[in-house]
This record gives C-alpha cells, structure tokens and sequence, in this order.
C-alpha cells in the first residue's frame, strides 16, 4: 500500500508519495498471512520481508517505478489501488487552492465523493498512516511555505520507509498554488474529475477491447494449421495461384482481421511453373506446398481451422 501526504489550504496543495509498486505471486492464503505481518508493522526492511516472503512460499518483486500523484488542471491527484479479481478499486484526492474532494471508485465507477475546504490527509496502511501522522504532529508549523511543507513530507516518507518496505526509498513532490477562493475551488474540481473519470473510463474501454481482442487471437492461434489439405489451386497466372479453401479452413491477416472465409479464394505464390488446376494444397510439417510434389509455396496469410 502506498502512502501519500497532502496538505490543502489558503496557499494552495502540496501533495507528495512513494513511488514503491510490490509484486506479489503465490498461495492466496499464505499472501494473506504474509500481509498480515507487512501491515501491521512486524516487517522492517526489504530484507526481512524477502526473507519472510521465502518462508510463506511467495514470490515477490520490488520496484520504484509507480506514479501515485500527478497533475490534473489546476489540482493535483493523489490515488491508491486495491486489486480484486474482477475489479480495481481506487481511492483518490484531489486538491487545489482553498479546496479538496476524496473520491472513491469500483473500476470507473464512482462509489463516494466528498469534499472539503483545508485540510491535511495521509492515505497508507494502518501502519505507514499512524507513523505519518506522529511524525506530522512533530513537524508541523502552519506558518511553512509549500515548498518547505513538501520538505517536510519528503523527509516524513523518508524515516517512515526505514521502519516498513511498504514504502520506497523514492518520492515524488507536487504542488498547485492557483488564485481559487473556496467556491472557485469546487468548481475547478468537479470541472476537473469529472473529466479525469471519464478518462479513466475510456482508458478502461480500450483496456477491455484489447483484452477482447487478445483472447480472440489466443484462440484463433489455438486454431492455426500444421497440417493438413486447406484447399486447391483453382487459377493460375505466371507464379501467382488463386487457391480455393476448403471448407474447414479460413484465412487471416498478421493483425488477425479475416480476409477469407471457407470455400473462398486467396493468393498464393509458387517459384515453380508445373502447377496444375485442381493441384492440392496441403500443410505438411508445417510448411505450405503442394501436396503432389511437396514444392514449396509461399503466402503471407494465416491458414487456421474453424
């Protein structure tokens, strides 16, 4: 779970977060135990969680590539993501001058959404949060300038990441200061969100056509031939053949759109002069040629089965 801290106020949002992403595979319920101890604080370093990941049988991966926050128009945003089977959960703040909104989200779907005028908001694991929020207490002046409180943040993730591998060692800083008194403030961020979430939504529109797509190509892959008649040679002109499919065979381009349904023709090409109508064309150790003299023929189409 990341950890982000964002103060919203008069002057404008400063908001800072890790930037740690952690990978996990293996047995739901030993991951559920592994967590247990990475949340509650038991875990200290990296090496300790490794180590505690071998015993549980999980295989994890660390990185520090995650982007937590960014910008959108005049507000910066902030999100956390829990990962179901089915779904995304994403819980985000957006904060600009004067203003804030939490909003929750199931896939592009808004679950709740609340605003507010100033405030200072950590999102993180029980553990990461309490320690963040001690070390705010301690920190805090509300005197600070933005840049001196993202400082303060940036050092506050810093001790915090030696206590849990739940945070990196590496952060990003954001600020927004535009000229917003608080009604301003709201309508930039419902301006703002509202566009953001249907970005999303469209994001996940293609995500879900790709993923479409991808399975039709696994399962037309399943179907490519390897062996077998797929048809028979029905013109000829010079080394370029019209070949007839039969009809348990169709054809498709490297983008796996269909170009040829069964019974109908397409191109193909021999570097010999003795083929005949009526010549067979066959698969055989998956090589295309003719079936009465294996000489090779050559076409730049995907042969697959119904």
């Amino acid at each position: 779970m990341s950890l982000i801290i964002a103060y919203i106020g008069k002057k404008g949002c400063v908001m800072a977060s890790d930037k740690r992403r952690i990978g996990y595979f293996g047995n739901k319920e030993q991951l559920n135990a592994l967590e247990s101890e990475l949340y509650s604080g038991k875990i200290k370093t990296d090496e300790e969680f490794k180590k505690k990941a071998d015993e549980y049988g999980i295989s994890i991966k660390l990185t520090e590539d995650a982007t937590k926050i960014t910008t959108v128009g005049n507000c910066v945003r902030g999100e956390v993501t829990t990962k179901k089977v089915f779904e995304t959960y994403r819980k985000r703040i957006y904060g600009t001058t004067m203003g804030y909104q939490i909003v929750e989200l199931s896939g592009s779907e808004t679950v709740s959404r609340e605003a507010g005028e100033k405030a200072i908001i950590v999102f993180g694991n029980k553990f990461a949060k309490q320690e963040a929020e001690k070390l705010i207490n301690k920190k805090w002046k509300p005197s600070l300038s933005l840049k001196y409180m993202g400082d303060i943040f940036e050092e506050i993730l810093t001790e915090i990441s030696r206590k849990t591998p739940t945070i990196g060692n590496t952060f990003d800083v954001l600020i927004k200061q535009p000229k917003f008194n608080k009604s301003e403030a709201q309508r930039h961020l419902n301006v703002s969100i509202d566009k953001d979430i249907k970005v999303l939504s469209k994001f996940r529109q293609k995500l879900q056509e790709d993923l479409i797509q991808k399975n039709k190509e696994i399962a037309l892959a399943d179907k490519i031939i390897n062996k077998g008649d797929v048809g028979e040679v029905v013109s000829v002109d010079g080394k370029m053949l019209h070949v007839k499919l039969n009809s348990k065979t169709q054809a498709f381009d490297g983008n796996w759109k269909q170009i040829a349904k069964p019974n109908e023709t397409v191109f193909m090409f021999s570097d010999h002069n003795h083929v005949e109508l009526g010549d067979k064309v066959v698969i055989q150790d998956e090589k295309l040629c003719l079936k009465k003299d294996k000489s090779n023929l050559k076409c730049d189409i995907i042969l697959c089965s119904l």
